[in-house]
């Protein structure tokens, strides 16, 4: 099935006149009207475009970028407010629709609103939801500490700043780790600062510094300065050898060096671990 709100790279079947039939392996077709054409083409050729609905509900194909796909989220401008909802540029022909029960506040035309584009199941129809906390999830969290992350800034709290992580979950920014100016549909690079029992996830928009790294990271690190960037350990090594050289237990050791090498502060050889350079 031809699934919408997402790109497909599809064969030219056909020139007709309203345009070129495309189709797919499972030889689904739609229509690339004449207006995407690309000036030079043979049939059998293979072109990549972005499937959604038009004005009279059909699939339909474009050669054009939306601001958004299927299942992203996306900080748009409202262009038009109905009787039914609410109409939002996402740099196509047909603007995309936003019920009210979808929407976390009433929206004005001018306005711009971070929300959540998805596929409503009983209509077949691309829409969006300003909702956004709806479509996270922090109940399995696939972050840790100090890992770097994709931000999405949300909305301002008391305590801070709301973000999406990874366009998975939600995280806070405290006040206190807020160096920079941020609005509403900024994207970011952040890092994980701390996660909590409950799910919670702390960010931070500075990369950490050693003095954020766990204990037997740091006392890791500073063994490996003492030997010139080298310890010949790894995690295939015995718990004596382990506790001998660095006073910790085998589990603590490679959960640390998990942690330096996901901030590539060390690389990991047969031989050992190695400092990389300019840390």
């Amino acid at each position: 099935m031809l699934r919408v709100g997402e790109y497909h790279t599809m064969k030219i079947n056909r020139d007709t006149e309203p345009g070129l039939f495309l189709e797919n392996e499972e030889g689904d077709e739609v229509l690339l009207p004449n207006k995407y054409k690309p000036e030079a083409f043979e049939i059998g050729d293979e072109i990549k475009v972005f499937v959604y609905l038009d004005h009279q509900e059909r699939p339909v194909a474009t050669t054009l970028d939306p601001y958004v796909k299927l299942d992203e989220f996306a900080y748009l401008k409202c262009v038009e407010v109905s009787d039914i909802g609410a109409f939002l540029d996402w740099g196509l022909e047909k603007h995309l629709f936003v019920p009210y029960r979808e929407m976390a506040s009433k929206m004005r035309k001018g306005s711009w609103y971070l929300i959540f584009c998805y596929l409503d199941e009983e209509t077949g129809r691309l829409v969006a939801s300003s909702k956004t906390n709806a479509f996270l999830d922090n109940r399995e969290l696939t972050v840790e500490p100090f890992e770097e992350v994709d931000l999405i800034v949300a909305n301002p709290t008391d305590l801070g700043v709301n973000v999406i992580v990874n366009e998975i979950h939600q995280g806070l920014i405290f006040k206190d780790d807020l160096f920079q100016d941020v609005q509403v549909g900024d994207r970011l690079k952040g890092w994980v600062k701390k996660t909590r029992p409950d799910g919670k996830i702390d960010i931070t928009l500075q990369r950490p510094g050693y003095r954020s790294i766990e204990p037997n990271a740091q006392d890791i690190l500073n063994e490996l300065s003492l030997k010139n960037g080298f310890l010949p350990l790894t995690d295939k090594s015995t718990p004596e050898e382990i506790q001998t050289k660095l006073q910790m237990s085998k589990k603590s050791f490679k959960k640390a060096i998990g942690t330096l090498y996901k901030q590539r502060q060390i690389e990991i050889k047969e031989d050992g671990i190695y400092l990389v350079p300019n840390q």
